[in-house]
């Protein structure tokens, strides 16, 4: 479901104002990456999977 480089949209928005992330690692964690601020987060994956709206 989720592979490195693609992007992934959020039900909210981040600070920024930005609700869309960058995958950059996979795994039980996935490590995300904002394309607004390009701040880099850790996220357990079932955890991220309740708060994606759609994956691009």
């Amino acid at each position: 479901m989720f592979e490195e480089g693609s992007i992934v949209v959020t039900k909210k928005k981040h600070v920024c104002g930005s609700s869309e992330w960058k995958v950059v690692r996979t795994g039980a964690d996935i490590k995300l990456e904002c394309a607004g601020c390009k701040r880099v987060i850790m996220m357990p994956r079932f955890e991220l999977e309740k708060k994606i709206k759609s994956s691009k």
